[in-house]
């Protein structure tokens, strides 16, 4: 065989293997560059359903007053004491059913 003939056969096939590497590389398949790209507009019930101004306060500037206020001293003291026996009822009912469960025997455990 002729040696010219080779050597271009050769470097054809070379050429060809780089020329497929180089294409298999030209996607980007970088995962964060998908993530900081914007995604698709919201659909148009959901857009129309948005409040106006619902954006975020800038920087310095305090957020608007609340409607309402914490409780008092007082307000305060009423509700615990309102939790407090709402948990003894809770616990009392507790104890009922536990001693009405001991007091029942099971079918299977009767001779």
């Amino acid at each position: 065989m002729n040696r010219p003939s080779i050597h271009a056969a050769a470097t054809g096939a070379c050429l060809l293997a780089v020329a497929g590497l180089a294409g298999a590389c030209s996607s980007d398949l970088n995962p964060l560059k998908a993530a900081y790209q914007p995604g698709p507009a919201a659909p148009a019930f959901v857009a129309e359903s948005r409040k106006e101004g619902g954006d975020f306060l800038p920087v310095g500037v305090s957020a608007p007053a609340r409607p309402i206020r914490a409780k008092s001293a007082e307000g305060t003291k009423a509700l615990e004491a309102e939790l407090v026996g709402a948990r003894g009822r809770n616990e009392a009912q507790g104890r009922s059913a536990e001693s009405a469960g001991r007091a029942t025997r099971p079918a299977s455990a009767t001779p």
